[in-house]
């Protein structure tokens, strides 16, 4: 295997290895890290009420960078879809998808995410602000892109992901408590298209 291949191959390896908690748990080997395997195979909505701040905006991060690629953009943007499967299994198959450097740092990000959850009590967020400052970042996007609201409210794919990328770009300006907490509410509940729309009309 060249050095490439295999550093390609770790982050998809580690995600395998957190797939496989269940047999982990068992022997006590995760809790022996400090990690708590019930929060691994538990509700992936209360992992990201558990990540801190950074371990959440390195998702954040990898997801908008692999955004700048049309292809990587079209797997990125099926995240954010209300019925995305976001378990372990769920990212990793998202992973195998990117291109050999969207996957690399795709798959960094959502092992530090996995572990930093399993390690860290429930962290402050606020659905409210989270909903505001989500919004807010909306406006942003549809006032310096053309048919921005057309394609996150329409039923075309790839114009959809290019929304899905402009409100990134208008959320990468932001503080990483705020980037953070929007990354929670769009991971738990997916896009709420209609919210984002009638906040910019």
């Amino acid at each position: 295997m060249t050095p490439i291949a295999r550093l390609a191959y770790r982050p998809l390896l580690a995600l395998s290895l957190l797939a496989a908690a269940p047999a982990f748990a068992q022997s006590d080997a995760l809790e022996q890290w400090g990690i708590d395997a019930g929060a691994l195979l538990g509700d992936s909505r209360q992992m990201l009420l558990r990540a801190p701040d950074a371990s959440v905006d390195g998702l954040f991060q990898a997801i908008h960078a692999g955004a700048q690629s049309p292809q990587d953009a079209r797997v990125m943007c099926e995240l954010f879809d209300p019925d995305a499967e976001r378990s372990v299994d769920g990212y990793n198959e998202i992973a195998s998808q990117l291109s050999q450097s969207s996957r690399v740092r795709f798959a960094n990000a959502v092992a530090d995410f996995f572990v930093a959850s399993a390690q860290n009590p429930p962290q402050p967020y606020d659905p409210a602000l989270a909903m505001q400052a989500l919004k807010a970042a909306g406006v942003r996007a549809a006032i310096v892109n053309d048919g921005f609201l057309a394609g996150l409210n329409g039923s075309d794919h790839p114009a959809r992901c290019r929304s899905v990328g402009a409100l990134l770009d208008a959320l990468q300006t932001r503080p990483l408590t705020e980037r953070a907490s929007v990354m929670r509410l769009l991971l738990s509940q997916g896009l709420d298209y209609l919210a984002v729309a009638g906040a910019a009309r």
